[in-house]
């Protein structure tokens, strides 16, 4: 960053995605992974840049003296429970993770990793908890692939879960609820307060509205990913739609047919729910591993970076066999999709063959070389992304691979989604290259973990016996089957610059910035106007009273109302709300809910005559909510047709009691 000269660079900062799958896309590069968000969309690269810089920026301003306890869930019981998140996730491919040999796999309990990881960040002045990291691996696919909403899934969930849980517990006193009237009370003062109408309001407004005002004290707890490859949040299994039975085990398939298997979170057929409930278990680990927190971690902080071209790389097995890896390209179990989400009807996973439709397609997009074919076996070549470069690259290439110090703890950040095995093997790897030239800094109690989808993305990496079988995540192991070896070897020798304090070669490449020749086929919204007579923030549809008056909390009675809107495009009111839940406190409104709570739900859509803008917004009033008189509030902007100035507005509903 330009701002702090070289105290931050690609170096020393990682950049780590909880890969929700629930979120706006075209912010990659290579072509195969803009595709169905019809290219590169500006808007959303530039809110995830300026969002992380800001970050950056925020961080950097607070810096204090602190240090960082380190904890790990351990498999021994106590209090009736495990050290390990239990039930969080399962092996979605566990015939792929059957092929590694028996002696690797009796040395691990499950097919899964279950141990979470956790640093606790503590201000050094007055010893108050600021933030924690943690790292586990279960993928962001509780939210089903029919799913319209953006969500962090369940890692976000959980996220908003242990700052929320944070925050209470810094607060020194609790403020009393103002109402403690009775609901015919509340039902009364409820009833004399009617929808406000659509009015201007300034930029400022949303911002100023938020529960959680970001001035850089509120504390952070991020959930990490690790070696999430083959691990599903759809914990009760994957089964067939149409006759309920179990999928086939060594395809997920049923009768033949991928489309039909589908996995089963916890609180099936909810997918909200079960994404609640999968947040829900890895905040409650976090929680528990973050309280009980005693090892300080002490030493140097230090950090090695590289970029690699991953379709050439020379890998040394067993000493003399020398091996290539290959060009990028995915495999017809890639197309098959997995139990999170089925792919193309025709495929299923461990498919090698392609038939003769598909194969023409194929070529009529760029037939694989020979010595494609033959580096990629047993996979057959379905896309040979790695040597397509019209209009433009389809895959990456160059990639970068980076260990972070933390005195006894290395943190491996690799771009791409490791399976189960793939990155246990990694981890001790690098662990035993650390200790065998570390000349006694690195002993057993190294703290190794891994941070996948780090610094870019490439898919995922299987091992080599996964890889014969060619479920989904082998299929989508992009430089061949020994793609694995490339990165041990790789990382070991990281691990020996950072063990002998070396300096590592600079690079001959880096990756290419393709920003000058990107599709874009998403356009900007245009200028648009309300219906006449209507203003932008005007009730469409006011809050719906229940049959007794009032509304419960914890129960599925959901206060709703839809607002004339414009387009969310217009300005993402980044650090802003869309959707406020507003207590009467007095005589004055008070934000209690912003559209960073689990429980509002921010929708937008077109009328009948799709030029015009609703939005909906409705609350899952929480168990816990204070009973009191509230209201449903809108912020947006809108933009003239006559010129490119936003101006922006806000809308309440009616009052509601709530008891």
């Amino acid at each position: 960053m330009k701002t702090f000269g070289d105290v931050y660079t690609e170096e020393n900062v990682a950049i780590s995605g909880i890969h929700t799958h629930a979120g706006p896309g075209g912010y990659l590069q290579y072509l195969v992974y803009s595709i169905t968000s019809l290219g590169f969309v500006q808007q959303s690269f530039d809110a995830i840049v300026n969002a992380i810089e800001q970050s950056i920026i925020q961080a950097h301003e607070s810096l204090k003296p602190g240090f960082i306890l380190f904890n790990k869930g351990k498999q021994i019981r106590q209090l009736f429970h495990f050290w390990e998140v239990e039930n969080a996730g399962i092996n979605r491919s566990p015939s792929a993770y059957l092929m590694n040999p028996e002696e690797e796999r009796a040395k691990y309990a499950n097919n899964v990793d279950k141990e979470m990881s956790i640093l606790k960040f503590v201000d050094g002045e007055n010893g108050n908890s600021i933030g924690a990291f943690s790292w586990f691996p279960t993928h962001g696919t509780s939210m089903s692939r029919d799913n319209k909403l953006i969500s962090g899934d369940n890692k976000g969930a959980a996220a908003r879960f242990f700052e929320d849980w944070a925050a209470s517990n810094r607060r020194t006193t609790t403020t009393p609820s103002n109402n403690t009237s009775g609901i015919e009370d509340l039902m009364k003062k409820a009833g004399k307060i009617k929808a406000t109408g659509g009015k201007r309001c300034s930029k400022t407004s949303s911002k100023s509205s938020k529960v959680r005002k970001n001035d850089g004290s509120l504390f952070v707890g991020a959930f990490c990913q690790s070696n999430v490859g083959d691990v599903t949040p759809n914990v009760l299994g994957a089964f067939c739609t149409d006759s309920g039975n179990p999928c086939d085990f060594n395809h997920s398939s049923c009768h033949g047919s991928d489309l039909l298997c589908v996995g089963r979170g916890p609180g099936f057929p909810d997918e909200i729910l079960s994404t609640k409930i999968i947040g829900e278990r890895q905040f409650l680990k976090a929680a528990d591993l973050f309280t009980t927190a005693t090892e300080k971690l002490t030493g140097e902080i230090d950090f090695r970076h590289v970029y690699l071209n991953f379709t050439d790389i020379e890998v040394a097995i067993d000493g003399n066999n020398v091996v290539r890896t290959c060009p990028a390209a995915l495999g017809p179990g890639f197309a098959a999709g997995t139990t999170d989400g089925p792919g193309a009807f025709g495929f299923q996973q461990g498919d090698t063959e392609i038939n003769k439709l598909w194969k023409q397609l194929r070529d009529s997009l760029k037939k694989p070389s020979e010595f494609q074919v033959g580096c990629q076996k047993p996979k057959t070549v379905l896309l040979d992304t790695g040597e397509m470069f019209e209009p433009y690259a389809w895959a990456p290439a160059i990639l970068p691979i980076q260990i972070l110090r933390l005195g006894n703890l290395i943190i491996l950040s690799v771009p791409g989604e490791f399976t189960t095995m793939a990155g246990r093997r990694l981890r001790e790897a690098v662990k035993e290259t650390l200790i065998s030239n570390g000349n006694g800094v690195f002993d057993d109690d190294t703290h190794v973990v891994i941070a996948g989808l780090t610094n870019t993305y490439s898919q995922y990496v299987a091992t080599f016996e996964e890889y014969e079988q060619q479920r989904y995540e082998a299929a989508s192991t992009l430089y061949g089957p020994h793609t694995l070896s490339a990165y041990i070897q790789e990382f070991k020798k990281l691990a020996i610059a950072i063990a002998k304090g070396e300096k590592i070669a600079k690079p001959i490449a880096s990756p290419p910035d393709l920003s000058s020749v990107q599709l874009r086929l998403v356009m900007d919204p245009f200028g648009e106007s309300p219906p006449n007579g209507v203003n932008f923030g005007d009730i469409q549809q006011d809050v719906e009273l229940p049959k007794d008056g009032w509304f419960k909390t914890g129960s599925k009675q959901k206060p709703t109302a839809t607002f004339w809107s414009a387009n969310p495009r217009f300005d993402l009111l980044t650090e802003g709300t869309y959707a406020l839940v507003e207590r009467l406190e007095k005589q004055r409104w008070t934000p209690a809910y912003d559209d960073d709570d689990f429980s509002l739900f921010f929708k937008w859509k077109l009328d009948n005559t799709f030029i015009n803008n609703l939005v909906t917004i409705e609350w899952d009033i929480p168990i816990d909510a204070d009973p009191g008189v509230y209201r449903l509030r809108h912020f947006g902007s809108s933009r003239s047709t006559i010129n490119s100035t936003n101006v922006y507005f806000t809308g309440a509903s009616r009052a509601f009691a709530v008891f």
